[in-house]
């Protein structure tokens, strides 16, 4: 198993240089450096940093460049749409206890806050605008935090892992995740629409360690972050079947991927940037993308 970034995220929320940080607790600013002037691009995509750090913004497939940033952010993103590019808005983590929502491409709209001294990992979107947070550390670590119509403080809801890293939902209004349980072991979760008692998927092969889980508009797809795999599933009641597997080529550690059409972005820890991929078909990359890092730990794309 590997020891780079959200395997220590796992363990700590954050590292560098193999040495292990505390994410930073400073408050949300909401400092943003906007686009270069001129860009006239459709659509945003997002490299999100290391904690307390920054997004990289590019405008891939017009290039590969950097074009902007937004600061004082880190961690994870998600958007309105379960996959594709999102429509105008985007979620990031915005510091130790909050997520912050932004009109593309950086133009802040609001804050919501989990309990002090516990920290967000992931965050997902259902086609009624729930978001739902998971929280990787603190008293209610391995909780997934529901807030309505995205707003609110949000409804706590108690799941079998100790740490939950990545969530999503399907097209059902089922919201999936995974993370690490007491054993330390991977375990992939659903909380069905409807429902506030999760129950666990046994999915037919057994990921090294948990990435990111996203409906792609047939399969459930969950990243191996260990082995830079995407694993396409089946559903049928609690069990996941394998039915494709998307490799992930020269790819260090993806740690979060989003799938948006006919692509997959990956934030990759491991390389300290950025790819682009076809999807289903992965193999080598078909861009790297170009700009300022610093442990990526998470991705989204919108259209503007």
């Amino acid at each position: 198993m590997k020891q780079t970034a959200l395997l220590a995220l796992a363990i700590c929320s954050g590292c560098a240089g193999g040495q292990a940080i505390a994410p930073s607790t400073a408050q949300f600013n909401g400092i943003v450096s906007e686009p270069a002037a001129g860009v006239k691009s459709k659509y945003f995509d997002y490299i999100i940093n290391d904690y307390g750090s920054y997004a990289s913004i590019f405008d891939y497939p017009l290039g590969d460049n950097q074009i902007g940033t937004v600061k004082d952010v880190g961690g994870q993103g998600c958007t309105n749409v379960l996959y594709g590019y999102g429509k105008k808005i985007l979620w990031i983590v915005a510091s130790s206890h909050q997520i912050a929502e932004y009109e593309a491409p950086s133009k802040l709209l609001k804050t919501l806050s989990v309990i002090r001294g516990n920290k967000p990992s992931s965050c997902a979107m259902n086609a009624n605008g729930d978001l739902a947070v998971g929280l990787l550390r603190g008293p209610r670590a391995g909780d997934v935090v529901i807030f309505k119509n995205a707003a609110g403080t949000g409804t706590y809801i108690k799941t079998p892992l100790v740490e939950e890293i990545f969530d999503g939902y399907d097209d059902k209004g089922n919201l999936f995740f995974d993370g690490l349980t007491s054993a330390q072991r991977f375990q992939l979760d659903e909380i069905p629409k409807g429902s506030a008692t999760p129950q666990t998927i046994v999915t037919s092969n057994l990921p090294e360690f948990p990435g990111s889980v996203q409906w792609d508009g047939t399969y459930l797809a969950v990243t191996d972050l260990g082995a830079n795999k995407m694993y396409r599933y089946a559903i049928d009641g609690t069990r996941a079947t394998l039915k494709d597997t998307v490799t992930l080529g020269h790819a260090i550690e993806c740690t979060q991927t989003w799938i948006a059409t006919g692509i997959v972005f990956c934030a990759d820890a491991g390389n300290n940037g950025g790819e682009v991929y076809d999807y289903p078909a992965g193999g080598a990359p078909i861009a790297v993308l170009k700009g300022k890092f610093d442990e990526p730990l998470g991705t989204v794309a919108v259209e503007k």
